[in-house]
């Protein structure tokens, strides 16, 4: 069994981005989701899967030549929790899931790493979530063992109201890297960060 896998969400409507997909904008010359997924699978020894739906077809094109495993969320429409639960339920098994988002070109394959170093020195049972500030960030490590107690609500699956409403079953992971809580959901982020980026080239 590998020991880390990842599920990358990447099925949102992008609504906050006006008329574009956001995971398709230009990142480095790459689209984000591309530079996104590279990002991953530079991070983990397990299998690395992509949950699609809004624009599902346009998204897998930027990707389809990329050693992923595609899953589509016919619940898109829903939101982000129908989205971990296709993921769940379909992703292979390892002993650890990352879960993130594909709207953070920021993050690293260091701070994926480091992220996940820092979950394996803690309690194994739980799910380690960054934390900085007072704010919680993106991805998110799962143990394997708790993927049927993430799938019980059927009404709100997935990790958000779960960590929240089972405090005792998650573990705050203090980490500074501004990666793990920066994603790109407005045009006005999307300049920002280019401009940021700019000036780090």
């Amino acid at each position: 069994m590998d020991k880390v896998g990842a599920i990358i969400l990447a099925a949102g409507l992008s609504r906050r981005m006006e008329d574009r997909n956001k995971l398709l904008l230009p990142i480095g010359g790459v689209p984000m989701i591309r530079r996104v997924v590279e990002t991953y699978l530079a991070a983990v020894d397990g299998e690395v899967c992509v949950v699609t739906g809004f624009e599902a077809a346009r998204i897998e094109a930027t990707i389809s030549d990329l050693p992923v495993r595609l899953i589509r969320n016919a619940e898109y429409e829903k939101g982000q929790p129908f989205s971990v639960r296709s993921g769940l339920l379909e992703v292979p098994m390892a002993e650890h899931l990352l879960i993130g988002l594909g709207d953070q070109p920021e993050l690293t394959a260091q701070d994926l790493r480091t992220l996940v170093e820092a979950h394996l020195a803690t309690d194994l049972t739980k799910i380690s979530i960054p934390f900085h500030n007072g704010i919680r960030g993106n991805p998110i490590v799962v143990p394997a063992s708790m993927r049927t107690q993430l799938l019980e609500d059927k009404t709100n699956p997935g990790c958000g109201k779960f960590t929240r409403s089972n405090p005792k079953l998650a573990q705050n992971v203090l980490l500074p890297q501004g990666g793990f809580f920066t994603d790109i959901d407005t045009p006005a982020a999307y300049v920002a960060f280019q401009q940021i980026a700019s000036k780090g080239a």
